[in-house]
């Protein structure tokens, strides 16, 4: 893991559990996640579009048998469905924007559900510029919610209702590979949602990113 972003994301951790910290951890957290968008954003800058459907490592174990297209949907579709239907109880930024419909997306789930050239074959179908504008909203919609959010609700749980509202919406596939996310989510408290999606999950996948990066360009 990157040094750097592994040390702010612990840092982020320590100060979020305490309530003088909070606050900091919070302005740590947005730090992490710009350094992290500022990745993403290079990818746009640096690779082909022919780049972000490449997956050269389709038969192994790790978060780097995807392609790029599919790791950048995948972060912020989780994002978005943990941000707005899970915590924040509101409409999705991909619903809302009409997110499908412009990148061209055969499906509206976390794509847990793909494998090897399922991947492929939908990453190729993206609209990326769309893709892009998705992920900055979501950033920026998911970041606006935080500076919201106080101490005291990091320790909400997730309801039942909200989470059979979550199932009925049939943004997580029933598939095997997808299905545990449902619980896996739920059962955390609004902390442990912060500490996942919103900063750990990203540096897992960016870091896969890189790999397939470094793979396009040796």
């Amino acid at each position: 893991m990157n040094k750097e972003w592994s040390e702010l994301n612990k840092t982020m951790q320590a100060q979020i559990k305490k309530r003088d910290t909070y606050e900091t951890g919070i302005g740590t957290l947005f730090n992490l996640r710009s350094q992290l968008m500022h990745t993403l954003v290079s990818f746009k800058e640096e690779l082909r579009i022919a780049d972000f459907n490449y997956i050269p490592f389709i038969n192994v174990d790790g978060y780097h048998n995807k392609t790029i297209a599919y790791s950048i949907w995948h972060i912020f579709r989780i994002e978005d469905i943990v941000a707005h239907t899970l915590i924040n109880e509101d409409e999705q930024v991909f619903f809302a924007g009409d997110y499908q419909e412009r990148i061209n997306s055969p499906i509206i789930t976390t794509g847990n559900e793909l494998v090897k050239q399922q991947i492929a074959d939908f990453s190729m179908q993206h609209n990326l510029e769309e893709l892009y504008t998705y992920i900055i909203e979501v950033r920026k919609s998911t970041e606006k919610m935080l500076k919201q959010l106080s101490y005291d609700e990091l320790k909400r749980k997730i309801s039942e209702k909200t989470k059979g509202y979550l199932e009925s919406m049939n943004v997580v596939s029933n598939n095997e590979n997808a299905i545990w996310l449902i619980d896996y989510w739920c059962n955390k408290d609004v902390r442990g949602l912060i500490q996942m999606p919103f900063s750990r999950h990203w540096i897992m996948h960016i870091e896969a990113c890189l790999r397939i990066k470094n793979k396009i360009h040796s």
